[in-house]
């Protein structure tokens, strides 16, 4: 009964929250639709034909009929004539006829001619109503009009004019709908329009975390549940950077702390008299020396603490081709003529590079591509290499993970590179992928969104 409790107390009135802000956009939608209503009400009197239901008009022809069907014949003119005001004409005819009526279907009066039977006291009494629309065109003496027959088969005519700028019943019922429907829109829009700008600005926050993971906390505001997401989005945040940087702060300790053991190896290896095992001693202890410092580049890589820009990467991407051509390596390029993109580009140039480096290193034919759309950005690097067996292709991103056998630093690398461009590429909010060509040689696919 805890609900119970917060409605009697009146808290969800007094609090900024999402549930009385619905409660709020409908009251002033059904407020706002009765306005509008009453108000069309107030205007319609004045442009809706006079109906005959209405303003008590049934009553009162009703008396002057019975009224009429009292009089000698040669009295019931005068009392018409004294009868009529400006809400209606009356008339007494001796025959139907004389009214010149327009002839229809069916002129029967479906809507009042039990009230008047019953107010006339002769429930056999025929009684006719005609409509402005019933008239032939022109319609110059187009009127309403009612015929009540008397107890002689005499008639009693009652008629009123139109008016040329009214509005029917249908008609009006539509104007109704369409206030109540605007009025109601429009109030809606106003309280979706306060919910959605704080939330559109949290996911707008969220994607900038998920490319830049040192972008500033995002402000709270909003009704009471969007703010306290919004702070439990900051506390996580924070807590994701604290722990980052406490991961690569211990990484990379211990990576340093490798060097020393190695360095006393190195020492005690000299006093080896064996120059073949000492050889192979010295090899192992080089290339364990450039897995520590690749690792401690890793760890240490001044690209994730960049903050994140807006730059070309079109023009980014020229500029690593011309490095490579600078060392005699050509590489086929095929982007747009510009691309802007919000990112780090320190962290993209240096993915990029690792990946065409692996297309120089194993392959032929290297190229990359770029292709853009409402989305992202998506950047293709092939080449014409033997590829990498497919149950293989995502233990390669594991770190110290190489293909060959011969752990070669000079052919195989330390197995870092692929690591190093998905961990930036993931700080981005994007993909990377890789696949084997039809033709032979491998695809690495790069996709990264739009912040």
């Amino acid at each position: 009964m805890r609900w119970l409790a917060r409605l009697e107390g009146g808290g969800w009135l007094t609090r900024d929250t999402v549930a009385r802000w619905i409660a709020l956009t409908t009251l002033a939608s059904m407020l706002t639709a009765l306005l509008l209503s009453a108000l069309f009400s107030l205007l319609a009197g004045v442009w809706a034909r006079p109906p005959l239901l209405e303003a008590g008009l049934m009553e009162r022809m009703a008396s002057i009929a019975r009224i009429a069907d009292a009089l000698p014949p040669e009295q019931r003119q005068k009392a018409a004539d004294a009868a009529g005001d400006e809400a209606f004409n009356a008339r007494w005819l001796r025959q139907h006829s004389d009214a010149q009526l327009p002839a229809i279907d069916d002129a029967a009066f479906r809507y009042g001619s039990d009230l008047l039977q019953q107010l006339l006291q002769r429930p056999q009494a025929r009684i006719e109503a005609y409509e402005p629309k019933d008239w032939p065109s022109p319609r110059d003496e187009s009127r309403y009009v009612l015929m009540i027959e008397l107890s002689d088969d005499s008639w009693m005519e009652f008629s009123t004019p139109s008016r040329v700028w009214g509005l029917e019943r249908v008609p009006r019922s539509l104007v109704y709908l369409v206030l109540m429907m605007t009025s109601t829109l429009i109030v809606a829009l106003v309280a979706a329009r306060y919910l959605a700008a704080p939330l559109e600005r949290f996911a707008q926050g969220a994607r900038r975390f998920g490319v830049d993971f040192r972008a500033p906390p995002i402000t709270p505001e909003g009704p009471q549940e969007i703010r306290q997401v919004i702070v439990a989005f900051n506390a996580m945040q924070s807590r994701l950077r604290h722990f980052l940087d406490d991961r690569t702060q211990m990484l990379a300790a211990i990576s340093h702390d490798l060097r020393a053991p190695l360095t006393r190896m190195r020492l005690r290896g000299e006093f080896i008299e064996d120059a073949e095992q000492q050889a192979k001693l010295f090899s192992d202890v080089d290339e364990m020396q450039a897995m520590v410092n690749s690792a401690l580049d890793f760890f240490r890589d001044e690209a994730r603490l960049e903050t994140a820009t807006a730059f070309d990467l079109s023009e980014l991407l020229h500029t690593i081709i011309d490095d490579f051509k600078d060392a005699g390596v050509e590489v086929a390029i095929q982007v747009p003529r510009r691309q802007v993109y919000v990112g780090r580009p320190i962290a993209i140039k240096r993915m990029l590079v690792n990946l065409l480096e692996n297309a120089v290193r194993y392959g032929r034919e290297p190229q990359v591509m770029l292709q853009t759309d409402d989305e992202g950005v998506e950047i293709r690097v092939l080449d014409r290499g033997p590829g990498i067996p497919v149950e293989q292709q995502e233990a390669v991103f594991a770190p110290f993970y190489r293909l060959e056998a011969s752990r070669n630093k000079h052919t195989g690398g330390v197995g870092l590179g692929l690591s190093a461009a998905r961990a930036m590429v993931l700080e981005h909010g994007g993909c990377l992928t890789l696949g084997n060509r039809v033709e032979g040689g491998l695809e690495v696919r790069v996709t990264l969104p739009f912040a």
